[in-house]
């Protein structure tokens, strides 16, 4: 049986609350673009918001006026959205905790994972949201799943429990060998 090939990530769509909330959040926070909007075709009452995240995709939020934002935690019922991860340089992560203070926004702080950098934070209706930066460039002509994947396996060979940054380097090593 043929799969159906996927190529990447088209957009997310994400439910808001009110347009204003979801404007200074994925805008102003984040510093998304607010690039169209329009209502739902599929529910007119609906708003949709469409925002450039960086890289040519979007991220939209559908928004009623009348939406607030939950008191209490969101479920993490299996089938639902844990988080949301976006791609931040080096750079940005190293200045992303201070920055999200000045919005009144805490955070989890920078934790290594190793081959990437995480801040978790929470948007205004409770998703739990990351920026992650990897912590490495792949050789010219080699993606970074090219690179996770043999590192991937080099931890395997290892027997660790988890990549480490030393797994990274040596893929990189072997991925940039000359034939």
């Amino acid at each position: 049986m043929t799969p159906v090939q996927v190529q990447g990530i088209h957009h997310i769509t994400l439910n808001g609350a009110d347009r204003q909330t979801s404007v200074d959040f994925w805008e102003g926070v984040l510093g998304m673009p607010l690039i169209f909007e329009q209502p739902n075709l599929d529910e007119p009452t609906i708003n949709h918001l469409y925002f450039d995240t960086g890289d040519g995709r979007t991220l939209t939020v559908f928004t009623e006026e009348s939406r607030k934002a939950p008191s209490q935690k969101l479920a993490q019922a299996p089938g639902s959205l844990h988080h949301i991860a976006f791609w931040v340089a080096q750079a940005t992560i190293r200045m992303s905790e201070e920055r999200l203070k000045e919005h009144g926004i805490g955070s989890s702080g920078i934790k290594d994972r190793g081959f990437m950098d995480s801040i978790y934070f929470r948007d205004p209706l409770g998703l739990l949201v990351e920026l992650a930066s990897y912590k490495f460039d792949p050789p010219q002509g080699k993606t970074h799943g090219d690179v996770l994947n043999l590192a991937h396996r080099l931890r395997l060979e290892r027997g660790a429990l988890a990549m480490e940054t030393g797994d990274v380097a040596d893929a990189i090593a072997q991925l940039s060998k000359r034939d």
